[in-house]
C-alpha cells in the first residue's frame, strides 16, 4: 500500500482510493457525502419553472446508499487513527442512517451539531417547511468502550463562543458568494463552518481526510489554519474549481 500524498487532491473514486492506503494514515476525517436527496427528474419550484436537486452523483437507491455509505465510513474509520475525529455532514435524509451505522461499527458518538443558516433558500415546493439546518455527527474512532482522549480544543471553543461554552447550535449564515468565484457546489459549506469544526477538533499539522472533497473547503481551510490535509473528489469539474481555490492564497504569498 503506498501513503497519501499530504496536501493532496486526489481525482477518483474515494472507495477505490482509500482501500489502497495503510491503516491509521490520518488523525482525523471531515466529510460532507452525497445526501441521496436528488430525484432523476430534479425537483420543480412551486413558484417558477426553475428544476434542481437532480445531482446524478446524489441519486442512489435506498439499498445501494446504505451500502454505499456503510463502505466509506469502514474505510475512514481504518484510515483514521484511534480516538481521532470524524465529522460527518447530512440532513434528514441521510442523517439517520449514517447514525445508524456508526452504531453498528460500535463507533463512539460525541456530539450531534446543528448548523441553523438564517439565510436557507425558501422551501421549493410550497409543501412543508423552510429546511433551514444541518446536521454533524461528531464522532471517535474507536469503540464506545474505549473512546478517549479525543482531541476537543476546549478554551478554543470557549472563546469560539465568547466566553461561554460553545453550544451544539450554529447560526452561521450559508456560503457567500465570495467563497464560490471560481464556481460552486450544490452542497458547498461556507468556510466559516470548515474553521469551526477544524480549530476545536483537530491540532496544528494534524493530517484531515476528506473523501468527499467537493469545491476543497476542507482543504482551504485546513491549510489556512496550519493543518495538512489529503481530500479526493470524483467530478472532475469540482477538483478544477477545488484547485483553483487552493492555489489562490498560495500565489498571493508568493506575491508578497
Amino acid at each position: 500500500m503506498n501513503e497519501p500524498k499530504v496536501n493532496e487532491l486526489y481525482q477518483g473514486d474515494c472507495l477505490e482510493l482509500m482501500r489502497g492506503w495503510p491503516d491509521h494514515s490520518f488523525d482525523h476525517c471531515i466529510t460532507d457525502p452525497p445526501f441521496n436527496m436528488s430525484k432523476k427528474k430534479g425537483l420543480g419550484w412551486a413558484f417558477s419553472s426553475h428544476v434542481t436537486m437532480q445531482e446524478q452523483w446524489d441519486i442512489f437507491t435506498d439499498a445501494g446508499y446504505l451500502e454505499f455509505t456503510a463502505a466509506w465510513i469502514r474505510e475512514v474509520s481504518r484510515l483514521v487513527k484511534p480516538n481521532g475525529n470524524t465529522f460527518i455532514f447530512g440532513s434528514y435524509h441521510n442523517i439517520y442512517q449514517i447514525g445508524h451505522i456508526l452504531h453498528q461499527l460500535d463507533l463512539r458518538i460525541i456530539n450531534s451539531i446543528i448548523w441553523f443558516k438564517p439565510n436557507a433558500q425558501p422551501n421549493i415546493t410550497g409543501r412543508t417547511l423552510t429546511e433551514s439546518t444541518e446536521q454533524i455527527i461528531w464522532a471517535c474512532n474507536n469503540t464506545r468502550d474505549k473512546a478517549k482522549k479525543w482531541v476537543f480544543n476546549y478554551w478554543v471553543a470557549k472563546e469560539l463562543g465568547n466566553g461561554r461554552q460553545l453550544r451544539n447550535m450554529w447560526e452561521l449564515p450559508y456560503t457567500p458568494k465570495s467563497e464560490k468565484k471560481y464556481g460552486k457546489h450544490p452542497a458547498q459549506k461556507p468556510e466559516a463552518l470548515l474553521e469551526r469544526l477544524i480549530l476545536i477538533g483537530t491540532n496544528e499539522n494534524d493530517l484531515i481526510l476528506d473523501c468527499f472533497a467537493g469545491t476543497g473547503t476542507t482543504g482551504v481551510v485546513a491549510e489556512r489554519l496550519g493543518r495538512r490535509w489529503v481530500m479526493v473528489e470524483k467530478d472532475p469539474t469540482y477538483v478544477e474549481i477545488a484547485q483553483r481555490r487552493i492555489e489562490h492564497p498560495r500565489l498571493s504569498a508568493k506575491l508578497i
